[in-house]
C-alpha cells in the first residue's frame, strides 16, 4: 500500500520527476531502484543529441506552419503573394497560407472610404493656391476647393499598380477639374453649374483611374468652395448681387405682366365682342329700316295721299307721345287751346267713374275770355305783317 499522504509533495521530488520526463524525451532510460542506483540512465551522447535535434526541428516546423494562419475581417480582402507574385484574393474569415518566405498575405480594407483634398488641407482656410487657382474658358481665374471620396474595387490592382495611391488620386482629380473648368464659363462654374461640374469631374476621374488600372472607385466629388480669387472678391460679389437684382426685377416684371396681360386681353376680347354686337345691331337696324322704307314706298306708290297722312300722324304720335302739354294754335281764330295731357292720362288711369266727368270737361273747350281791343288789334297787325311777307 502506498504511504499515507501526510503533507504536500516534496519540492525535490517534483523537480526530479520533471528532470526524468525531460531526459526521457531525449532517449534516457530510467535506472533500476536500489542502493547506489536510481534516476535515469543516459543513452550514448550521439543518440541523445540526435533525438534533441529532431524534436527541435519538429517544433520549429510546427511553429512555422502555424504562422500561416490569419483572419480576414469583414469589409477587407486578403491578397496572397507567392514568392512575391500575386496568387489569389481571400474573402473574410479564418484563412491559411504557406508561411513566409514562400507566401505572404496583405490584408486590404476595401469598404473604408478614403478622402483626398484638393485646393486645401484640413480646413478650407488652409488654401493651396497652386492647386486651387484655375483658368476658365473666358480667361478668368477661379478658386476651386473640393474633396474626393473613394473606395477600392480591386485590391490586387490597388497594391501592385500604385506606388502612392493618394498622390495618384490627387493628380487625377486636379487634371480632371482643370479640364472641366477650362471648358466652362466663369459664371457657370460659380453659380448654376456647380453640381454639373462635380458630376463631370467624377466621370473623368474614374476614366483616368481605370485607364491606369488603379483599382480605385470614386464615390463622391464635393465642391467645398468655388469663388473668385481673394484679390477681386469684392468686385465679384458686386457682380453677383447685380445678377441677383436683375433676376429679382425680372421676376417682378414677369409677375406684373402675368397680372396685367390677361386683364388687358380680357378687356380687349370684351370690346371686340361688344363692337361685333354693335356692328350686327346697326346692320340689322339698317336692314330693318330699309325693308320698312321699301314697304312704305310700295304703299305710297299705291295711295300717296293716304300714306302721307298716315306718315304724318305716326310722326306726330312719336313726337308728341312723350310730351305732357300740347298748345294748338287755330289758324282762323284767336283762341289757343291748352291740352294738359299729363292730367288727362293720370285721370284715365284712375278709373271710369272718375275719368268720365273730367274727360267731358276736358273735351269741352274752356270759355273764351273776352278779348280786349288792344289784344285784337295787335293780333291783326301781326297777321298783316305775315301776309305781306
Amino acid at each position: 500500500m502506498p504511504p499515507p499522504n501526510d503533507g504536500p509533495p516534496d519540492l525535490d521530488e517534483i523537480l526530479r520527476k520533471l528532470q526524468q520526463k525531460i531526459a526521457g524525451l531525449f532517449g534516457a532510460r530510467p535506472r533500476p531502484q536500489g542502493p547506489g542506483g536510481g534516476g535515469m540512465s543516459m543513452p550514448p551522447m550521439g543518440a541523445a543529441v540526435g533525438g534533441g535535434v529532431a524534436f527541435i526541428i519538429l517544433l520549429v516546423i510546427a511553429v512555422w506552419l502555424a504562422s500561416g494562419f490569419y483572419i480576414v475581417e469583414e469589409g477587407r480582402r486578403g491578397v496572397v503573394l507567392r514568392l512575391g507574385k500575386f496568387n489569389e484574393v481571400t474573402m473574410p474569415g479564418p484563412r491559411w497560407h504557406v508561411p513566409y518566405p514562400i507566401e505572404s498575405v496583405e490584408v486590404v480594407n476595401v469598404s473604408g472610404v478614403r478622402t483626398v483634398e484638393v485646393g486645401y488641407r484640413g480646413n478650407p482656410k488652409n488654401k493651396q493656391p497652386q492647386e486651387a487657382l484655375m483658368l476658365t474658358d473666358d480667361e478668368n481665374i477661379v478658386d476651386v476647393q473640393f474633396a474626393i471620396q473613394y473606395t477600392l474595387k480591386s485590391p490586387e490592382d490597388f497594391l501592385f499598380n500604385n506606388r502612392n495611391p493618394e498622390d495618384n488620386v490627387l493628380q487625377a482629380a486636379e487634371t480632371s477639374i482643370r479640364e472641366i473648368v477650362g471648358k466652362s464659363k466663369m459664371d457657370f462654374v460659380l453659380n448654376q453649374g456647380r453640381s454639373e461640374v462635380a458630376a463631370r469631374v467624377k466621370v473623368l476621374m474614374q476614366q483616368i483611374l481605370d485607364r491606369y488600372k488603379t483599382g480605385i472607385n470614386v464615390t463622391t466629388v464635393n465642391l467645398q468652395n468655388v469663388q473668385a480669387p481673394e484679390q477681386v472678391q469684392a468686385s465679384f460679389e458686386d457682380v453677383v448681387r447685380a445678377g441677383q437684382d436683375r433676376e429679382r426685377f425680372k421676376n417682378e416684371g414677369q409677375a406684373y405682366a402675368n397680372d396685367v396681360v390677361p386683364k388687358a386681353r380680357g378687356v380687349a376680347a370684351r370690346l371686340i365682342e361688344e363692337a361685333a354686337g354693335y356692328k350686327q345691331s346697326v346692320i340689322n337696324t339698317a336692314q330693318g329700316d330699309a325693308s320698312r322704307f321699301r314697304q312704305v314706298l310700295a304703299e305710297y306708290e299705291k295711295a300717296p295721299q293716304v300714306t302721307r297722312e298716315r306718315i304724318y300722324l305716326d310722326t306726330m304720335q312719336q313726337v308728341l307721345g312723350s310730351t305732357t302739354k300740347v298748345i294748338v294754335d287755330q289758324k282762323g281764330g284767336q283762341n289757343l287751346l291748352y291740352l294738359p295731357l299729363n292730367e288727362l292720362m293720370r285721370m284715365t288711369g284712375q278709373g271710369a267713374t272718375t275719368v268720365e266727368p273730367r274727360a267731358s270737361a276736358a273735351e269741352s273747350p274752356p270759355p273764351a275770355a273776352p278779348e280786349q281791343p288792344t289784344t285784337r288789334r295787335d293780333s291783326l297787325r301781326s297777321r298783316e305783317r305775315e301776309g305781306g311777307r
